[in-house]
Parts: structure tokens; sequence; C-alpha cells
């Protein structure tokens, strides 16, 4: 795969349904633009908006970034206002002023209202804004410090939300409010929690489209279940448990969608997942029966839709070889809506995914994915060169999908081995908090025994093993570098933690406090922060590293690499620091990720695989 092919980044990233169920509508991130689509049934599809508008979510992480209403579409703009559109004209108005940021809207049953959330990056609340524009947004909840997941009930006098306050994430612990509305525009005349607390998350709250439930997902402890409460009764009941599998994931961003009722109100469709795998399934609503759904040949599926008209579903998928796609499912077919530019990989060159085992210190699992080279143009010999990719988060995955640099690499020689360590979701509770307290150590440990795991059972050259991580990962790289000297021949870091003490001060507000459950709380944690930042342990690091860095990160500032860089400089350690103007949290740019992987390339030619 050449640099070009792998830096066509058109990105997939959510799909819907219209609230007839005639169309679908996805968001194709091109370049760096989030573009708007849609496909009417029987008809070519067309983009509804263009730049310079971007579509995306602008609080937090971004996500929920459009819905439809009837003949409309309302979509969030990266400049944080909302825009409405005409499904058919698609000339694109603002309806909120310049201020803040907005993101996931939803449409009052009568479509004269929207809810939204919003944040001015110091106060989180949910708004009430008129669907027109022609009215100043007016507060209905704040006081949490975050919201998510703000939905109507069919009959528009009811709204239900999830909120959560510092120091947890949503992951944490979390509360699933239902509140009572009166009055134009809607006001808020009493709310109750209904599920959730500090240490039990909930997320997704839906209203069956008869308006008869709430359904929701809560931890039961280790997993996740779906429960319907029958709002009439007041009574609850688990729909389906969790046990062994999870039906959610970290609400990293807003409108995640795991499972969607049936427009006859009779079935949930929902996703389950474990161990970076997921699947599809269909829950009779009065029996309870499951029945698992042919998604072949995908192995994760994402923002899951159901149509409002039909047994109909369309979501996001891929799979190890396969690039994500839009995929409509109906009773009896599967078909592909839209695919990547990715796809026009040539066939052989997608590596086998290998499931692999190591221990941890402790004696427990940990666990990976290993992908060996793949290229039939080219028959190796001996142990290949190996890079072990740390996700970031940390409390994230990697699970079995589709990575451009991944196959860029593995054409050209190198095994990959994705490394989902201690404190990875997807996973069980106990093993994503596996890592509370222990954020720079458990995670540093992990990937170096996953290095020896590799070279045990022969599967990479023990003298060329290459560490790479961005963000969270791009931390753990450093730990690794310092803790672990000379497993790695090199380290890629991209826009990684080097210092946990100005972090706190920097890091937007979302991640404010994620420290508090991973390393500790100041003053009393100060030397955990102090040994495990990077920063201060720099005169440890041997080996040759490359940093990559974004200029206009909020997560993670520049700040943080050029730290751990000029500590580096003035010890002569090889070493190879790129700025990227322009760039955030994660490079969206065609042509930084193509100049980002020859980078890459060159550093590891010179110091891995023709170094002296």
């Amino acid at each position: 795969m050449s640099a070009s092919a792998a830096g066509q980044k058109l990105r997939l990233e959510d799909v819907q349904f219209d609230s007839t169920g005639q169309s679908i509508l996805w968001v194709e991130g091109r370049s760096g633009t989030g573009v708007l689509v849609r496909q009417k049934k029987g008809d070519v599809r067309r983009d509804l908006s263009s730049p310079p508008l971007s579509v995306r979510g602008a609080v937090g992480y971004g996500g929920g970034e459009f819905t439809t209403h009837n003949d409309f579409v309302f979509f969030a703009e990266k400049n944080g206002r909302l825009y409405k559109t005409n499904l058919e004209k698609g000339q694109a108005e603002a309806i909120t002023p310049p201020y803040g940021a907005f993101a996931d809207p939803q449409v009052s049953p009568d479509g004269k209202w929207v809810l939204s959330i919003f944040s001015d990056g110091v106060q989180d609340l949910l708004a009430i804004i008129d669907s027109d524009g022609e009215e100043w947004p007016v507060q209905l909840v704040k006081g949490a410090d975050f919201y998510m997941s703000p939905r109507w009930h069919p009959g528009g006098k009811a709204v239900a939300w999830i909120e959560w306050n510092h120091p947890n994430m949503p992951w944490d612990g979390s509360r699933l409010i239902l509140g009572r509305l009166e009055g134009n525009p809607p006001r808020l005349v009493d709310s109750h929690c209904v599920a959730g607390d500090t240490d039990h998350a909930v997320s997704q709250p839906q209203f069956s489209p008869d308006g008869r439930y709430l359904s929701y997902l809560v931890s039961n402890g280790e997993w996740e279940d779906l429960v319907l409460l029958e709002l009439q009764t007041g009574q609850s009941r688990i729909l389906v448990k969790g046990d062994g599998f999870h039906l959610a994931q970290p609400a990293w961003i807003q409108g995640l969608r795991f499972y969607g009722w049936s427009f006859d109100n009779r079935d949930i469709y929902l996703i389950k997942n474990f161990g970076g795998s997921a699947s599809l399934w269909q829950v009779d609503i009065e029996s309870g029966e499951t029945r698992q759904i042919d998604t072949s040949p995908y192995t994760w599926i994402t923002q899951l839709s159901v149509s409002s008209s039909a047994n109909e579903l369309v979501f996001l998928a891929s799979a190890p070889g396969i690039p994500t796609r839009v995929v409509y499912r109906d009773a009896s077919s599967i078909n592909i809506i839209a695919c990547s530019d990715a796809e026009r990989l040539s066939e052989g060159y997608d590596s086998t995914p290998v499931p692999l085992q190591w221990k941890a210190g402790d004696g427990s699992l940990v666990y990976g994915t290993y992908y060996p080279p793949a290229n039939p143009g080219f028959t190796a010999q001996g142990l290949p060169p190996a890079i072990l990719y740390i996700h970031g988060g940390p409390t994230s995955e990697q699970p079995l999908t589709y990575s451009a640099e991944r196959i860029y690499f593995t054409s050209r020689g190198y095994a990959w081995l994705d490394v989902n360590y201690r404190g990875s979701s997807g996973y069980g509770r106990s093993y994503l908090q596996a890592l509370q307290g222990r954020w720079g150590e458990f995670d540093a440990e992990d990937a170096a025994n996953a290095a020896r795991a590799l070279v045990e059972n022969g599967l990479a050259d023990p003298g060329k093993l290459i560490i790479r991580g961005g963000s969270a990962g791009g931390f753990t790289v450093l730990n690794v570098l310092i803790h672990y000297p000379g497993v790695f021949k090199a380290g890629i870091c991209l826009y990684g933690v080097s210092n946990l003490f100005t972090l706190i001060q920097d890091t937007h507000k979302f991640e404010a406090h994620y420290n508090d459950h991973l390393v500790g709380t100041l003053p009393d944690a100060a030397e955990k922060f102090h040994t495990w930042s990077p920063v201060f342990q720099a005169e440890k690091i041997q080996d040759p590293l490359a940093v990559f860095q974004g200029s206009s990160d909020q997560v993670v500032p520049p700040s943080q690499s050029e730290e751990i860089v000029s500590a580096l400089r003035r010890r002569g350690i090889p070493l190879l620091y790129k700025v990227y103007e322009g760039e955030g949290h994660g490079f969206r740019r065609e042509e930084t990720l193509i100049d980002y992987l020859r980078e890459v390339e060159r550093f590891l030619q010179q110091y891995v695989l023709f170094a002296v």
C-alpha cells in the first residue's frame, strides 16, 4: 500500500435513517471536512452540506452530528453552531448564535423545538432552540458538569437525558433523568433519577415508538443490562442481561447508538461486543427471545439505526481487511451503501489476525491481536520486525477493524501487534478498572511483556521491535522506553502525555479529572505523578524516538511534546520531531497522514532496519 492510498482518509463517521425511513444519511470526513450525504431510496446520493461548513459535533470529542425531522435535517458544525437544511434543497441556515458549541440535536415531535447539548467549555447544559432559529436559545436544565443523549418522548411532554459530575467519566458512574415538560417554549416542571449513580454507569436512553417504554443500558457490575421501564406503571425489567459480553462502550463522544427499537414496538435490535469483536442481535420484547443476525464478513459494528417504517437496519461496519462501510440490512439481504477510498486495496495485502495472550506480572491475562506481514509479491526470510500498537484512551480498545496504517506497514514486511493492555474496554469492568491508580505502570508492563511474548512465540525479530502509540498510548510509549530500556529498538509517539502535572491544567473540561481515577488526586498522589510523568525521567530514555504533534491540539497541547523533546535534544538522543500546523488531537488531513507515514518509514529504516 502506498502512502497516498493509506492517506486517503475518507472517514464514515455516523449513519442514520431519516425520520420517515425513506432515506439514509451519513457523514463523510473528507480530508478533515465533515460532509453530510443523503441516499434516498431509488435515487442517487447527494451532498447536503459543503465547505466551508464542516459537519462535526463540537462538544468534547465530538459526536452527535445530526438528526432529521420530516423534510429537514439539523446538524452541528465544527464552529459550534446548529444548522438546518431542507433534505431536498440543501440550503443550510444557522439556527443558533455564534457562541459555545451544540451537539446531539433532537427535534420535538411537533417539529417546533430542538433539544440539544450545549457547552461553552466551562458550563454544560441542555438547551431548547426554536427550530426556525427565530428566538434565542433558552436553557432547560443545568447544574451537572456534563450531559449526554437528550431524548424526547413521542408525546412531546417528557424528555430523558444522561448526566454526570466530576471526577467521574461517563463510564464510571452517571444518572438517567426523566423530566416532565410544560409551556411554550417547553420548561422543566419536575424530574427524577431513573437509574445510575456514582458507581453505576447508564447510557443511551430511548423511548419506544409508542411511548410505552423508556429503555436504557446500565452497568450490572461487570457488564451491562438492557432495561425497559414501563412509564405508566413505573415497573422496570431486564430485557437482556449482559453476561460475558458488553452492550455498551465507553462514551467518549456524543450520539453513540448500540441498539434501536423496531418500528412496530415488537423488537429491539442490539450490538453485543467482547474482545474486539461485535455481533448483531434481534430481541423479542414480550418473550425476551434473542436471535443473531448474520453480518458477515464484518467483525465490528457501530452506530446502529433502525427504520421508523420497516424492519430495516443501517450501521457502520468493518473488518481487519475491510474499511468502514455504511451497510444496509433488511430481512433478506445485506448491502453496501457507501465505502471509503481505501477499498482500492489490492487482494493479498490484508493480513489475517491471530489472537494472542500473555501474562501480566500479577499472573492475569493480557490480550492482543497479531497481524503477520502480508505482501503477495514478496517472500521474507527470517523473523520480521514488529510494531506494537498502543491504543489511546486509555479507557478504550483496539478492535478487529481496519487500519490503513497497519496495512501500510504489514505490506512492507513488518508484523503488527494491537495491545489491549489492562485498563482496556471490551473485556469486562474488572479488566477496565485494573488500571486505576496504576496508569503508566501496568500499561507499560503489559507492553513490555507483549514484546517478550512475540519473541517467545517466534513471531518477531527481538532486535527489531518498535512501540507506537498516540495520546494515552504515547504516554505508554514514553514510559516503556524509560522503564524497559533496550526492549524496543525505537519508539513512535503521537501527541503523547509527558507531564501529568501540567496536563491537569491544560487539558479540556471532559478529562480534567480523568487522572483522579487513573493515577490519584493531588497532593496525595504527587509522588506517582512525578514517577510516571516521562518528562521527569527523560534521562533514562536511550532509544531513538519519533514525536508527532498537532499545533491545535487542545486535549494534549503541544507543550507536552515540547517538554520531552527539549529534554531529549539536550542529551543528543536520536530524535525526529514534527508539528503539523492546524491539526488537533488526531490527524485528519490527507497531506498530514501521507507525510506522517513517509516520515515514520524513513525513521524506521534509519534506526531499526538498517541501524549500525
